[in-house]
């Protein structure tokens, strides 16, 4: 079984940056991707950025630019670098991680709030 834990949520101001982090503990098998989501309100849960083992990413159109994924492997850590934030950023933010033999975790979510 593998656990995640996310940390770095917060309030921020627009035009701030904040760094949200996930990270890995259990019985950890190869990383096959890491897909950071978000869940603003009224709206579905949306993939914001995505990652495989190769270190190729992704990033919807609406944050390229301004967000940025990287996984750190030694501390199988998974991190979503957030800049220029605006309010319409404002969701729930999730990760997760699949393994090999696609067996998928998820992080508790941490609130982002980007208000002035």
């Amino acid at each position: 079984q593998v656990q995640l834990v996310e940390s770095g949520g917060g309030l921020v101001e627009p035009g701030g940056s904040l760094t949200l982090s996930c990270t890995a503990s259990g019985r950890i098998e190869r990383l096959n991707m890491v897909y950071w989501y978000r869940q603003r309100p009224g709206n579905q849960r949306e993939v914001v950025a995505s990652i495989d083992r190769l270190g190729r990413s992704t990033h919807v159109d609406s944050v390229k630019g301004r967000f940025t994924i990287n996984y750190d492997s030694a501390k199988s850590t998974a991190y979503l670098l957030m800049s220029n934030l605006q309010p319409e950023d404002t969701a729930v933010y999730l990760c997760n991680m699949i393994f090999r033999g696609e067996a998928s975790y998820w992080g508790q979510g941490t609130q982002v709030t980007v208000s002035s």
